[in-house]
């Protein structure tokens, strides 16, 4: 028997991150790239653009960086702030997690 859940964080001008957010975060710094992110999550780039500018609005400090092209092409990156948000929320998961099995255990179901 197992307990599921999902989390997310969120401000009053909507969602930061969550799940899904986590996923498209990682593969923006795995590639270098918004487009290439969207392609292997299998959404839009604009779908993977609204999502990230919404968690960039919502949060205190952007999550990612645009840089234009030129003659070494342009890009998107995470922040320092964007990096230690996917950290603190995977902590913040895993702990959850752990809390929930915890939980479970206490009940005979």
């Amino acid at each position: 028997m197992r307990i599921k859940s999902k989390i997310w964080i969120e401000t009053e001008e909507g969602i930061i991150i969550s799940d899904g957010r986590i996923q498209l975060l990682k593969l923006i710094e795995a590639t270098g790239s918004l487009n290439k992110a969207a392609k292997e999550m299998n959404i839009s780039y604009q779908k993977a653009w609204k999502l990230v500018d919404a968690s960039n609005k919502a949060s205190k400090e952007p999550l990612v960086a645009t840089q234009i092209g030129g003659n070494k092409g342009g890009g998107t990156v995470l922040t320092p702030y964007g990096k230690s948000l996917i950290e603190s929320f995977e902590a913040i998961n895993s702990s959850c997690w752990e809390f929930l099995d915890a939980e479970l255990k206490k009940y005979a179901l």
